[in-house]
């Protein structure tokens, strides 16, 4: 059969790559010039950039096995180093009970231990958005100190108008809160979880996995198509034919099967015959969080031994910070200097997204000095990253137009939705990889749903 995929992120691959070793054609089309979605690696003068920090851990065999297949030589075993950085100190994360204690200071420990147990005595009843979930599960003043001002900074709206789907899926009982209360000795009866303490790596990053995957589906005979696209789908009863625009052409592809992993929102629209209004208007309101990666260059061999850090503070604009070279030595291509990247949360509408690159250096340079790491003679180098619609965003009535949606796509099975923007749900790389195998194994006549991944119980990253 002859496959088009729209894509060429982790779920896209991965779909492709299953198809053409079972025979069929494939063409994937990918809008950037270069593989890998969000996961890619930014080579800038021999510096090498992850957009975000992308850990290679999974619980499902079938990605291992892939991983194994595609870069069977090329992997670091990691430990992982975390923190939170707020009021001009460093919190552990996973947490250390006596580190938190330290830093909190005896008279606000004791004050979220009374917060705690307000919340317990009068919860919320209904706990839909971030702000109720949170407050129920570890009292209004951790929710203040710990979890407010990061999470506003990522999603750019108050916790209030966050679902509470957000909370459940990211959190758990992964908290500072736990932490405290387990020290004092209030819930020890508890079993206490944490995170993963070890990953994976490329050594030159995750765009290192997907550049090979990609070569491997053209060594295959698949073909990928960069800078290119999708403009619109036209489902038929026997076909698919997709319109899209390279190098400023207009072009188009008629296929048996269309796999997307395009941001749900734009597959819908892009739809003919136009769907029905209630799914169009579920579609439009569908919203999208953007970020862009302000990567500098500092002549200073050692900064903080992190992976990466959290950034909780207010004052400082940035929302995380990655130390590339503690991920991988080889991200570096002179190990007396350090590349840090530095995160900030927006959407294309707000002024900072459109700023001038030398305007964003400028703003990261003086994060840098807040936090004390460096000083601006230090910082020699440096480039700003823009990715766009990089999370979708869980506002209250999300689910509701997700729904829609859904049941409407059922009704197309020519095309198949897959991946973190492809079906509206924050993934991980493995889950969007499970998705790509799920919709290859469809093609293939099985009957499985891209929808239950990522939908279970246990946190992904949770460990007893």
């Amino acid at each position: 059969m002859k496959i088009l995929i729209i894509g060429a992120g982790p779920a896209g691959l991965t779909a492709g790559y299953e198809l053409v070793k079972n025979g069929h054609q494939v063409i994937i089309l990918e809008k950037e010039s270069q593989v890998g979605g969000i996961s890619r690696t930014i080579n800038y003068k021999g510096y090498l950039f992850d957009l975000g920090g992308h850990r290679f851990f999974t619980k499902y065999n079938e990605v291992e096995k892939i991983w194994k297949e595609v870069l069977p030589d090329d992997f670091l075993k990691r430990p992982r180093l975390s923190r939170i950085f707020f009021k001009g100190k460093f919190f552990y994360y996973p947490l250390k009970p006596f580190n938190a204690l330290i830093n909190l200071g005896p008279a606000r420990a004791v004050m979220a231990v009374l917060s705690y147990f307000k919340a317990r005595l009068f919860p919320y009843k209904n706990p839909d958005t971030f702000e109720k979930w949170v407050t129920n599960k570890f009292g209004r003043s951790l929710y203040k100190i710990f979890f407010k001002t990061y999470t506003e900074k990522v999603w750019g709206i108050p916790c209030s108008q966050i679902s509470a789907d957000w909370a459940a899926q990211r959190i758990k009982g992964l908290s500072l809160g736990t932490a405290i209360l387990n020290s004092f000795g209030f819930i020890k009866k508890e079993k206490i979880r944490t995170l993963i303490d070890e990953f994976y790596y490329p050594r030159r990053g995750p765009g290192q996995f997907w550049e090979k995957m990609a070569s491997l589906i053209e060594e295959k005979g698949g073909k990928i198509i960069l800078n290119a696209e999708a403009k619109a789908i036209y489902a038929e009863d026997n076909s698919v034919i997709i319109s899209f625009e390279n190098k400023g052409r207009l072009e188009s592809i008629k296929a048996d099967r269309l796999i997307t992993s395009a941001p749900l929102k734009e597959t819908v629209l892009s739809l003919n015959p136009k769907p029905p209004e209630i799914i169009y208007e579920a579609a439009q309101g569908l919203n999208y969080r953007d970020f862009f990666t302000a990567c500098l260059i500092i002549d200073k061999e050692n900064i903080f031994p992190d992976n990466w850090v959290y950034i909780h503070s207010p004052e400082i604009t940035a929302g995380r910070l990655q130390n590339f070279k503690n991920w991988s030595p080889e991200m570096v291509p002179d190990l007396s200097k350090t590349s840090l990247g530095l995160e900030y949360f927006c959407f294309q509408t707000d002024p900072i997204w459109s700023k001038p690159d030398v305007e964003l250096l400028e703003v990261a340079a003086s994060d840098i000095e807040k936090l004390k790491m460096a000083v601006r003679s230090e910082i020699f180098d440096g480039t700003i990253i823009r990715v766009s619609k990089a999370y979708p965003v869980y506002d209250p009535d999300y689910r509701t137009k997700i729904a829609i949606i859904k049941s409407y796509l059922r009704q197309i099975p020519k095309v198949q939705v897959i991946g973190r923007n492809g079906l509206h749900r924050y993934n991980n790389q493995d889950h969007s990889m499970m998705m790509g195998i799920y919709a290859a194994r469809n093609i293939m006549g099985a009957e499985l749903d891209v929808w239950d991944i990522n939908v279970e119980e246990e946190y992904h990253e949770e460990k007893a």
